[in-house]
């Protein structure tokens, strides 16, 4: 329900993520009617990539889920007519909820891997994209104030620091950050490696009415961040799951 991303595997499947509820859905690109549902272990499902081994990678901007609170506030929300007051109940939510979100990976066969949804010290908040670097490595943006990057091991994790298993964290505790990051949507990894993500928002309480008018244009985020370097480079289009060199 309410699909948002989509990615291609090895064996020419769609994967698409749902923002509403805790399944992502999957069908043979031949075959559209051959549909099948598998579970997360998150909700709201927003970025989803494909790692060298046909893993998937799906972030939960919601984590766990939402409170029975929030819940009942939407619903009275929709059976009174105000739809539009929705978003900001649910961004103000996750503000209220530092470490809300999660990242989880599902194998080829559609089945969770042991410990996923996975947010390894917390530093995972209103996880939005993925993608996947040349080590198989998972970058995560983080769709909360000042942004940062979270960076997990893979399925590879003969690739990441001795001692480390898939889903641990290789970013610091709060993940990578900047001055110039906002509250993040997309990350991309490209062929020198570096890390570009985009800036979404910029101050949440801006984006909605009765402020004053001297910030009332700081709602949108302004241009993107690149971290030089910090990845393992992936080959070019990066088109289904990301080629390293």
């Amino acid at each position: 329900m309410a699909p948002f991303h989509l990615a291609i595997d090895q064996q020419d499947r769609i994967w698409i993520t749902n923002a509403i509820g805790d399944t992502v859905t999957r069908f043979p690109a031949s075959d559209p009617t051959k549909v099948e549902v598998f579970p997360t272990g998150g909700h709201s499902g927003k970025g989803m990539a494909i790692d060298s081994k046909g893993n998937a990678w799906i972030t939960n901007t919601a984590g766990a889920g939402l409170s029975l609170e929030t819940k009942l506030k939407m619903l009275e929300l929709k059976l009174t007519g105000r739809l539009a007051d929705i978003d900001q109940v649910l961004v103000n939510f996750l503000l209220a909820h530092p470490g809300l979100g999660s990242v989880s990976m599902l194998s080829p066969d559609g089945s969770p891997a042991p410990g996923s949804p996975f947010n390894p010290t917390g530093s995972i908040w209103g996880a939005w994209a993925v993608s996947i670097d040349g080590n198989d490595h998972v970058w995560v943006s983080n769709f909360a104030p000042g942004g940062g990057i979270t960076e997990l091991c893979g399925a590879r994790p003969e690739t990441c620091p001795p001692g480390m298993k898939t889903g641990d964290a290789i970013s610091p505790p709060g993940g990578y950050v900047g001055g110039g990051m906002m509250m993040l949507v997309d990350v991309s990894i490209d062929p020198a490696g570096n890390v570009w993500v985009s800036n979404n928002w910029q101050d949440p309480a801006s984006c909605y009415s009765n402020i004053p008018e001297a910030v009332s244009t700081r709602c949108g985020g302004q241009g993107m961040t690149v971290f030089y370097g910090l990845a393992k480079p992936v080959r070019a289009p990066q088109i289904g799951p990301a080629r390293p060199f």
